[in-house]
Order: C-alpha cells, then structure tokens, then sequence
C-alpha cells in the first residue's frame, strides 16, 4: 500500500510534533463530543418513560413500532449481543428480539422500515467508527417485525454499506417512510447527510452518496410519520428539516432546545407525529417527549406549511441559520477548550 512507501520524519523533534499534533486533533474532536451546555428546559417537555432494565446501559436509538400500539425499540451501542429491545409504554422490556447471524460491533442507531414486500421491518445501524475511518465499510442489518411481540431470534438480512467519499464515523440512520430509503449522517463538526440506493442489496456493497449538509456532532435522526419532516440531534440540541420531493432532507425549519441528558443520542417522532421522543445512554435514563412546533405538526397540509424562517440560502440540510444560542454557546465553548489543550500540548517540551 501506498502509505507503507510513505517517507520518513526527517527528526525526532518532527514525529515529537506530529505525535502532538495528533492529540491535539483528537482533544478537539473529544471536545466537541462532550462538552455542550444544554438547551433551556421547557414546560412542555414530559417523560414519556423511563428506561430502568438493567441489560439496557447504552441506548443508542429509538424507533416506534408500526405494528404494536405504544411499542419503542432500542438496543445498546457496543459490548452487548445484537439485540433489539421492545419497550412498552412505562419503559419496561416487553420482549427482546435476539438478530441472529448479526454482529453488534458498534450498533448506532436504528429506524423502522419496510422489506421488499412493503411489511413492516426493522433497520439497525452497526455504523459507528470511534477511529475515524478505520473500517472500509459498515454494516446496516434488517429483520421482521414480528406480528406477536414475544422474545425470540430473527434471522438477519445484512447490507454492507460504502461511501463513496471513504470511511467515516455515523451514528444516524434514518428511512424515510415514503420512498422507504435509507439515509446516514456523519458524526462530525462538517456533518453530511447521505443517501443509499433506492434497493439495498445483499451481495456486494451498497455506495452511500452525499445528498446534503447536517449539523455538526450529528449523533441520530428521524424522518416523521408522514415522511414531510425529519430531524437530526446532537448533543447540544436537534434541527428539524423539510423534505425534498425526492424524499431527501431538505431545508432547515428550526431549531428545538432539549433537556440536559447524560449522553444524549438518540430521537425519534412519536406515533402520531406531534412531538419527538428522546433519550440517552446510561443507566435508569429518562425518554422525553418534546412538543414539535407548529409549522412540523401532521395536520397541516405541506401546501399549508409556512415558509421556513431559518433556512440557508442554498437548501442544504446543513444551513443552519440562526440557531438556538445554546448550540451556538456549546460549539465556540467546545472549540475554545479544545484549542487550549491542543496549544498546551503543542507547547509542552519533552
């Protein structure tokens, strides 16, 4: 390969700087990770539930069940066997459905789909990549729905996923329920949103292609019910989006302030499209429910809905306006602390 003939630092002094460098650039991204100050609380947002099963550490994803009333799926990131969790409406597991033939190496994110024959399935996103490009393609699985929600093990159908502009971390997976396609975000401070084929298929490998821009840090997103919205979270806040007639993102609506979470990830619409259901890794971690604005609820006809006031020039699911001052505060404070570690590193002799 070609980096194996790259040519040699010319000092011990230049590998001391590009080791630095290095750390620095990692100390960046860890801190536009993790240090956010949260959006104001608001006195609409409820708990819809609470998560308190003890196998369940790292929910990564939400998704509402098509089939049974008052059903959320979710599973954990990594380090658990590849399972689905099937909650009920107080938060407790009502069945576990066990993907067999599947791997869980770094389950992101999950949505509810349909197969070729238009039944109800469910899609889980084994898409993360904590190195940044370390593995050349993801892994995107797909089961049944079952008719009787019982614990049981389905076998999995697995799609191998490419981008074509190289190997990157993800840890959204969104389908819209429209055209039933399938679409990832990157999880990063120039986040872009891509599109797979209209037919995933099982041999080879399904090339995923930039479509538009998304929010820095994106770490989940949903389309809604009725396909005419969508959202992307971080964990500063979430944007809700139109959507194109093509059925891609389209573009931005508004901004929507969340609560302080622990390790807030994952998001998804309720059943009936009026609010969005949110929640976090950890242990015993609440699930909001957060009121949509107005002009994303499903009663109003797309004819009906007012022309977005916070849209970018361009449409791009990434223009992102004027967004809420707290994502705008968290950001510039996450680059600011990140730029200070990177300068002392660079700095330190030795």
């Amino acid at each position: 390969m070609s980096w194996c003939r790259a040519r040699p630092f010319r000092s011990a002094r230049s590998r001391r700087f590009a080791s630095r460098a290095a750390r620095a650039g990692a100390a960046l991204a860890l801190a536009g990770a993790f240090v956010w100050l949260p959006s104001p609380a608001s006195a609409e947002e409820q708990v819809a539930f609470t998560i308190r099963d003890e196998r369940i550490t790292e929910s990564s994803g939400l998704a509402v069940s098509r089939r049974h009333k008052g059903v959320v799926y979710t599973h954990n990131d990594s380090g658990d066997v590849p399972s689905v969790f099937a909650l009920g409406p107080d938060g407790g597991v009502r069945a576990v459905l066990t993907l067999g033939g599947a791997n869980a190496r770094d389950w992101e994110d999950i949505a509810v789909g349909q197969d070729e024959r238009g039944r109800p399935a469910i899609f889980v996103g084994d898409i993360g990549d904590n190195l940044g490009g370390a593995w050349p393609y993801v892994t995107v699985y797909r089961i049944p729905e079952p008719a009787r929600l019982r614990s049981q093990t389905i076998r999995a159908t697995a799609f191998k996923i490419k981008y074509a502009d190289g190997p990157r971390n993800a840890e959204t997976l969104m389908i819209n329920p429209k055209t039933n396609r399938l679409y990832l975000a990157s999880k990063l401070f120039g986040g872009k949103v891509y599109e797979a084929p209209a037919r995933l298929r099982t041999g080879g490998f399904n090339v995923v292609r930039e479509v538009s821009g998304a929010p820095p840090i994106a770490t989940g997103g949903a389309f809604s019910p009725d396909g005419r919205t969508c959202v992307i979270r971080t964990y500063l806040g979430a944007r809700l989006y139109s959507v194109n007639p093509d059925g891609s993102p389209g573009k931005s609506l508004t901004s929507i302030g969340l609560p302080a979470q622990k390790q807030g990830e994952s998001v998804t619409y309720t059943a009936d499209g009026t609010a969005l259901l949110v929640g976090s890794e950890g242990t015993n971690q609440p699930v909001y429910r957060i009121p949509l604005p107005e002009e994303a609820l499903p009663s109003k006809a797309p004819s009906q809905a007012p022309s977005p006031e916070n849209a970018g020039t361009s449409g791009g699911a990434g223009e992102e306006g004027k967004d809420a001052s707290s994502t705008r505060t968290g950001l510039f404070l996450a680059l600011a602390i990140a730029a200070a570690v990177g300068y002392g590193l660079l700095r330190k002799r030795g």
